[in-house]
């Protein structure tokens, strides 16, 4: 028998970059698929939730002005990172989902190549959604993507890394930050990908990481005025008509959540979570002449 003291994780938030304990003092029990205690999970208040969204806002100013290539190139890092910590996250996920080792390798795979796929949409959403628009008169009028700002997204419930992934990945690829709910009864996996994220050149502020009730935490933020955007993907339909209203104050954007039935997250997700959280800006721009002519430019 070994002789040695069992060393337990102690998982904690992620805001700012910075690794804090829920700010109330409180956690709560994580269990897995069997009933197992897992590890004690800080248990977010409303404290914690303004923090993230300072964080966030903070942030915001150098990660949407830094440029699209450099954005790729940091979560192309994410997933090298990953990668590095693969074996951990397996067992994390098959804890966490009751998965077996095989199924659970498959999850943490496509996380990875999640992160990388959308790596690659970084410096292409523009010319997809962007443009040049034809007018009647001698201007150039043009469209381009900018972000939306502060966005608050709650995690899926049943898919602990691959849904969190592919609900965080597309807002922060267009330059976007993040307040994130991990999901209530399975928040090990997100919790830990706070600290890939702190390791891979992402700034402070840019994602934060927030476990405890999904109520509590996401009223606050829905209402919350510096926030400008709510993904409820995470809510059930009561939880999301009332996220709704309250998002209404502000005129936040809302992504609604989709039944979790049809929640496939290892299908090609398309650019549709991009696009949710951009706003487009129009340039108008005389032509001007050339010569005698009249031809324009």
């Amino acid at each position: 028998m070994s002789d040695r003291l069992s060393v337990f994780k102690t998982y904690k938030l992620y805001v700012g970059g910075k690794f804090p304990r829920s700010e109330s003092g409180r956690v709560y029990e994580v269990t897995d698929a069997k009933g197992k205690w897992l590890a004690n999970a800080p248990l977010s208040s409303r404290k914690d939730a303004r923090d993230a969204v300072v964080a966030a806002r903070k942030a915001f100013g150098a990660w949407s002005g830094a440029t699209a290539y450099n954005r790729g190139q940091i979560l192309y890092r994410i997933a090298e990172m990953l990668e590095g910590r693969r074996d951990q996250y397996v067992a994390e996920v098959a804890d966490a989902e009751g998965l077996s080792k095989s199924k659970a390798a498959a999850q943490v795979d496509a996380a990875i190549d999640r992160w990388v796929w959308y790596a690659g949409w970084t410096d292409k959403i523009a010319q997809v959604v962007g443009g040049g628009n034809p007018v009647a008169g001698p201007f150039f009028n043009l469209s381009s993507p900018e972000p939306t700002g502060v966005v608050a997204v709650l995690a899926p419930q049943e898919s602990s890394l691959l849904g969190l992934v592919s609900v965080v990945a597309p807002v922060i690829a267009t330059g976007n930050t993040a307040v994130v709910i991990a999901s209530e009864k399975s928040p090990l996996p997100a919790l830990s990908l706070g600290e890939v994220l702190a390791t891979s050149d992402l700034p402070g502020g840019v994602v934060n990481v927030l476990s405890g009730r999904t109520v509590e935490i996401a009223t606050p933020l829905a209402a919350h005025q510096d926030v400008n955007a709510i993904d409820l993907t995470g809510a059930d339909e009561t939880l999301a008509k009332e996220l709704e209203i309250a998002a209404a104050d502000n005129l936040k954007r809302v992504l609604r959540p989709q039944p979790v039935d049809d929640a496939d997250w290892s299908a090609t997700p398309g650019i549709d979570r991009m696009t949710a959280f951009l706003e487009t800006k129009t340039v108008w721009h005389p032509t001007g002449a050339l010569g005698a002519s009249g031809s324009s430019y």
